[in-house]
């Protein structure tokens, strides 16, 4: 059996390094931020503007990929993703004006980065394993919180020393390079070399169902995925939405430097990678509709206390805190949709979940830049994404159990 699915980890090796970088390419506006308003002179509302745009289609890059995915092939889609994040970050460097920013850095990197970073994952943890399909959803959660770990800092860095435009270029030089593993490693389903998914028997077929492509038609009509719909929006909006571009902003603006700032985050991506990889571990084992109820729960109370935490050891204390379920909610998530509508269609519906929670993202992204302008600091924006984050632990208590159980076996 090692010999018949061991190739199954070398695509998890692979993946994992793709998302890594993509989600390196997407901390760029929250590394960059105070560099950008230094270097343009423009507000930081018109930058978030841009970020929100990113994260926009980003979010839609999930539901177009888990399409094109289906019709030409994983790694037709992934190659196609690096070469479009390599020349957003490259046309970056460039821009003079908030148009082509928006285009650029905004519109370009988005769809670039989208057509992976939430498809890619779900779609190979459940084509390549029957068993262990939460804690692989895990691996690669806690790949993207890698990437924040790494590059975060790194950008940071680097924006400070050599410039935020010189930091775009070496980006991009960064994600190209992964082009050649996915060129000649990458397979996105194990018919391709022969195999069966991990797990698998020899009664398996080896061909497994193909998606369908008119399911969106059946899940718009389900409750389950507008309950799932609606919680990942919550989830984009305290995650990557208001924290992912302002924590740096918020320590920043009560004195703290960049790069201890920035460690701040790295120190959120390293909790994050244990909370993960526990979250996938976890989902293998217990109900994903409780197990979502106390991330969000605890995702909110951390929120609440954060406009009062503003030195070195207070921030430290969230980044633990808040970095446990940072995305620790994927793996759950993933397992409803697969459990819901069915493991072969997990690309195309996961896809429209992942854009509802780009959608929350790109609102309290742009909405938390606004505040700030407004008021002075971002205490407001904090205290409402705590109390939505706390409503969304108890909407996904509404997902219905017994349907979930009725799909289990596709």
């Amino acid at each position: 059996m090692k010999s018949k699915t061991s190739y199954a980890w070398v695509v998890v090796g692979i993946t994992a390094l793709v998302l890594l970088v993509t989600a390196g390419a997407r901390s760029a506006p929250g590394a960059w931020l105070i560099e950008m308003e230094r270097d343009t002179g423009w507000s930081r509302g018109a930058l978030s503007f841009a970020t929100s745009l990113g994260l926009i289609l980003f979010g839609l890059g999930g539901p177009i990929s888990g399409l094109l995915m289906a019709k030409f092939g994983v790694r037709t889609i992934t190659a196609l993703s690096i070469v479009l994040t390599a020349l957003a970050m490259w046309l970056s460097s460039y821009v003079q004006s908030q148009l082509e920013l928006n285009l650029f850095f905004g519109l370009l990197s988005g769809i670039g980065t989208g057509l992976v970073a939430s498809v890619l994952g779900a779609t190979i943890a459940n084509r390549w394993f029957l068993e262990q399909r939460g804690l692989v959803t895990g691996i690669f959660g806690a790949s993207t919180s890698a990437g924040q770990l790494v590059f975060y800092p790194l950008l940071t860095t680097l924006a400070v020393s050599v410039g935020w435009r010189s930091s775009a270029l070496i980006l991009a030089a960064i994600v190209i390079a992964v082009l050649v593993p996915v060129l000649f490693l990458m397979r996105g389903d194990p018919s391709e070399v022969g195999q069966r998914p991990v797990g698998a028997t020899s009664d398996t077929p080896m061909t497994p169902p193909k998606a369908d492509l008119g399911i969106m038609s059946k899940a718009l009509r389900h409750q389950d995925f507008w309950l799932l719909a609606i919680t990942f929006y919550i989830c984009g909006a305290t995650s990557n939405g208001l924290i992912g571009q302002h924590l740096i902003p918020h320590a920043v603006d009560h004195g703290m430097a960049q790069p201890v700032a920035a460690g701040v985050v790295a120190l959120l991506g390293a909790f994050n990678f244990v909370g993960t990889i526990a979250s996938g571990w976890l989902t293998d084992r217990y109900d994903p509709r409780k197990l979502l109820l106390c991330y969000y729960g605890f995702r909110g109370i951390s929120l609440l206390f954060l406009p009062y935490m503003h030195d070195i050891v207070g921030l430290s204390v969230f980044a633990v805190l808040f970095g446990l379920d940072y995305i620790a909610t994927v793996p759950p998530t993933v397992m409803l949709v697969a459990k819901t509508f069915g493991r072969h269609n997990v690309g195309i519906v996961y896809g429209w979940v992942f854009a509802a929670h780009q959608m929350g993202a790109a609102m309290a992204a742009w909405i938390g830049g606004v505040a700030r302008d407004n008021f002075g600091d971002y205490a407001l924006a904090f205290i409402v994404a705590g109390i939505i984050a706390i409503i969304g632990g108890f909407l996904a208590l509404g997902i219905r159990q017994e349907t979930q159980k009725s799909n289990a076996a596709t």
